[in-house]
């Protein structure tokens, strides 16, 4: 009998864009994950998949949006505030509303409900006022989505029930504890990266808060690491980017593409591993 894989895809803004790599490299091995977590881009990735797309249709709808400048700026516009008090209210909290950009830029395949899903998936967000962890698996899609990718001081927090969330790589950056009692083999892919010297200037006040956020992700999935540790685990080469390098998605994937190879080789060992204990 064939094993089961599960897929844990981390948040790391523009960075997550190499998850597009793994999603093509599972579908030219032929592995449909049974279960996939996901956190803020990782789980708009999941989504994807999890939606039925594959790898080449994602990468295709991703380039075909982020490869042009005009046509980024023509969906910011749609996402633009509804009413005069919300613009006002954005422009006082310098937040983006982050539902509104995720209705314009999500390709028509990912559904509005979790129901809808082919493959069941699991969404991180972390519960403000709550002070834990909140895992999405029903309801409104796009809502939990834009709750998980809510970076604070760059997106307004979003409204679920009774629960303001924000960010939910905060609480859980590479969610493969979620799916690890779920499948055979789990692969969680790490994009966090880590501040990286550009060697042009010094860092600004965005670029500190963001790399203070990397440090604090790497040090979580690190306790994590140290507790259990999946059957395989990725880390894409994307330190020199920032979380909203998105218009530089052909460096991204460029420079992420050994991701691939590196995914072959850990499920040919994860493979031979099994089969090693199988047989005793």
């Amino acid at each position: 009998m064939s094993p089961t894989f599960a897929v844990a895809f981390g948040g790391g803004g523009a960075r997550g864009l190499a998850h597009i790599h793994v999603i093509e490299t599972l579908d030219e091995l032929g592995i449909r994950p049974v279960v996939i977590a996901g956190s803020s881009i990782g789980a708009i990735m999941g989504a994807g998949m999890a939606a039925g797309m594959t790898g080449k249709e994602i990468h295709e709808y991703a380039r075909s949006i982020l490869g042009r400048r005009s046509e980024v700026a023509s969906r910011m516009w749609r996402a633009r505030p509804g009413t005069f008090s919300e613009m006002m209210g954005g422009i006082r909290i310098s937040q983006f509303n982050i539902e509104r950009i995720l209705k314009a830029f999500l390709p028509i395949q990912v559904p509005d409900h979790f129901s809808e899903l082919k493959i069941p998936l699991k969404v991180t967000a972390t519960d403000f006022f709550g002070h834990r962890l909140e895992v999405i698996q029903k309801g409104d899609l796009h809502s939990a989505l834009a709750a998980s990718a809510a970076i604070p001081a760059v997106f307004r927090p979003v409204k679920r029930g009774s629960k303001l969330l924000i960010d939910g790589g905060i609480y859980n950056p590479v969610p493969f504890d979620l799916v690890e009692n779920d499948a055979d083999i789990v692969i969680a892919i790490d994009v966090v990266g880590a501040p990286s010297e550009t060697g042009r200037k010094r860092p600004n006040s965005l670029d500190l808060i963001f790399g203070a956020s990397q440090l604090m992700m790497q040090s979580i999935t690190a306790i994590k690491l140290s507790q259990s540790r999946p059957e395989i685990f990725l880390r894409s080469p994307s330190s020199r980017f920032r979380a909203l390098d998105f218009l530089k998605i052909d460096a991204v994937m460029a420079e992420t593409t050994p991701i691939k190879d590196e995914l072959k080789r850990a499920v040919d060992f994860a493979l031979h591993q099994r089969e090693r204990r199988l047989r005793g």
